[in-house]
């Protein structure tokens, strides 16, 4: 009988349908791709306001799959070799504060990042890439599917409509920039 009710628990966890019944909310609450967007602009809202001196950013892509939603912002903000490991240090704070499962760290010197998982399920990564600009990922669970809105968050920095890329950090700071060429 245990093993009859282990294998029917795995066959629900497993399986597509499984994946996303029940999907429930930090509040609680059936979740969708337009709340899981939401949730996702908060997580983002959060991190961004923890860096201190504060960081210029923009709105990234966000993307939407079959049941989940991916949100990105873009740091504009030039962070200098020398301090990427202040920046990642401040962003590893901020969510081990929030609760946050670091999963992984990679430290390579020319691409660093952060990977870390909410309470409620929801992915978050900053990854330094080309130039060092800075990324920041939100990736949702499987939720129910919706229309997704684009965020309401106003950037700190300008948005680069109609461009194809975001491009490279361009905004000084007299902290983070500290070094940089």
């Amino acid at each position: 009988m245990r093993n009859l009710r282990a294998a029917l628990v795995a066959l629900i966890i497993f399986s597509p349908l499984g994946a996303c019944a029940g999907n429930i909310g930090a509040a609680g609450e059936d979740m969708n791709m337009q709340r899981a967007a939401e949730r996702a602009d908060e997580i983002l809202d959060v991190v961004l306001r923890d860096i201190d001196p504060e960081v210029a950013w923009t709105h990234d892509t966000t993307s939407v799959g079959s049941c989940d939603v991916t949100r990105r912002r873009a740091v504009m903000t030039i962070v200098s070799e020398g301090r990427r490991g202040s920046f990642l240090g401040v962003v590893d704070r901020s969510w081990r504060n929030s609760g946050y499962r670091i999963k992984s760290i990679n430290n390579d010197p020319d691409v660093p990042a952060i990977f870390a998982q909410t309470k409620d399920g929801f992915g978050v990564s900053l990854i330094v890439g080309g130039e060092g600009q800075v990324f920041f990922e939100v990736d949702s669970p499987c939720v129910e599917e919706s229309e997704v809105a684009e965020s309401t968050t106003k950037p700190t920095a300008p948005i680069y409509e109609g461009m194809e890329h975001i491009p490279r950090p361009n905004i000084r700071s007299l902290f983070w920039s500290a070094g940089a060429p």
